[in-house]
């Protein structure tokens, strides 16, 4: 269709505008192709890099620890090389904690200080990890947090806090839904969250056929 039809049909605003900040985000990025201190090719890459970078690659981490014990044990004992097997570059991580739970004891991870989260693993940060609300109650009193998430816990059950910081993040390795003891590993990954791997709540039941 052409401008002039856009026009008539109201559809005549302006197509991709940019703002001022991505104008200045676009002119410094020519400057340094042009000055040569990175190429097209550099940038493709990042791009690539942080696309890849999502949840996942926790979900097959955890799919992958539900039905291989050797495999777990690895992700515990030294989980960047475990992602490593798995092709999951985790090396950007300062050090990186696989915390398992278990019936009688459960694992929540907040950032206290901003939102120090593990995105090679999990991707970006849901807002409301980033936000005060969640940082601050999360301490205080996890219980209410995750029932707010639907997780009601027995009294019985302890739930232990951990800090997320700068130089240490944490992947929660929650525990395997009832009733998927044949399930593939592609299916279990299925069942795992993003908030199941933060700690906030279980993962998806499995689904009777």
């Amino acid at each position: 269709m052409s401008d002039a039809g856009n026009a008539e049909h109201g559809h005549d605003h302006p197509k991709h505008e940019l703002s001022h900040y991505a104008k200045r985000i676009y002119a410094i990025r020519d400057l340094l192709i042009e000055k040569g201190v990175i190429t097209e090719k550099d940038i493709q890459c990042q791009i690539e890099y942080q696309e890849a970078r999502s949840l996942a690659n926790g979900a097959n981490l955890v799919a992958r620890a539900w039905g291989d014990a050797a495999f777990k044990g690895r992700l515990i004992a030294d989980p960047k090389s475990a992602c490593a097997e798995m092709g999951i570059d985790a090396t950007a991580i300062n050090e990186f904690v696989v915390l398992e739970n278990t019936e009688s004891v459960r694992h929540m991870v907040v950032c206290t200080l901003c939102s120090c989260y593990p995105r090679p693993i999990l991707g970006r940060p849901p807002d409301w990890y980033k936000s005060f609300n969640y940082r601050q109650r999360a301490v205080v009193d996890p219980r209410s947090v995750m029932r707010e998430f639907g997780l009601n816990l027995p009294d019985d059950v302890e739930v232990r806090v951990h800090d997320s910081t700068a130089d240490i993040r944490y992947l929660i390795l929650p525990l395997r839904p009832k009733g998927t003891e044949n399930w593939s590993e592609a299916d279990l990954a299925k069942l795992v969250t993003r908030d199941s791997m933060i700690g906030v709540m279980d993962p998806l039941d499995a689904i009777p056929e």
